[in-house]
């Protein structure tokens, strides 16, 4: 299990805001399950769902951001579970942009691939892999789109949701598979040992001009949208 421990140039979790974070939590003198629990909690709800500038960037810049999605959440929740000796792994995807729609609008989901890169964690406990994808979006986010589509179906598609269980979607963790955005996803990449790996060889289909677009722009507008559908302004 020592290549799922081990810290990597985006699992840098011996940098200092991530351990801080973790003595000042305690998460280091608690049991596995408690680990895991309070962490997942942390990554789903402390860290706001949003859109940083990159998928690849390093779990110190994802917690000093606050906010992040499945690639940038993924890769904070693997740094803090390595950090307190829990091993996990990626497993990375791609989903149909229109998973996106709604948080995309515009010429912003217009000029989106059609495919996005996609991750979730696998944590092993108890000799189990675990597959943990429900920390993506924190909970006063999901509970605003439940409250703005309350009359749709349990199958639910877009502003970053992806589930057959919209009214009451597979996020919350007891030693179970969490899912938000599985069942968008439209090609299996297989799994990798840390997020370097997968992202040195899988990356947004983006030319150099929408790359710039998309960080430059695009992310505000989504981050924009997402901030008013969390505080309710529809």
């Amino acid at each position: 299990m020592n290549q799922y421990l081990e810290p990597t140039e985006l699992l840098d979790y011996e940098s200092q805001n991530i351990t801080k974070l973790v003595n000042a939590r305690g998460w280091r003198q608690i049991d596995n399950y408690s680990k895991i629990l309070q962490i997942y909690n942390f990554v789903k709800d402390e860290i706001s769902f949003g859109y940083n500038i990159d998928d690849a960037i390093k779990s110190s810049r994802v917690l000093s951001d606050g906010y992040g999605q499945c690639n940038t959440k993924g890769i904070l929740f693997m740094s803090l579970l390595r950090s307190v000796g829990i091993p996990c792994r990626i497993h990375g995807f791609t989903i149909d942009k229109k998973l996106q729609k709604g948080a995309m609008t515009g010429l912003v989901y217009t000029l989106a691939p059609k495919s996005i890169i996609h991750s979730w964690v696998e944590v092993n406990f108890e000799d189990r892999w675990l597959k943990l994808e429900g920390f993506i979006l924190d909970r006063p986010y999901l509970t605003q789109l439940q409250k703005k589509f309350s009359k749709s179906d349990d199958q639910f598609c877009g502003y970053g949701v992806a589930t057959n269980h919209f009214k009451k979607p597979e996020v919350d963790w007891d030693n179970n598979d969490t899912y938000i955005q599985k069942e968008g996803i439209n090609r299996d990449f297989g799994i990798f040992n840390d997020p370097d790996t997968f992202f040195m060889k899988h990356n947004q289909a983006l030319s150099p001009i929408k790359k710039w677009f998309y960080q430059n722009f695009a992310r505000k507008l989504m981050n924009n949208n997402v901030t008013k559908i969390r505080k309710g302004n529809y």
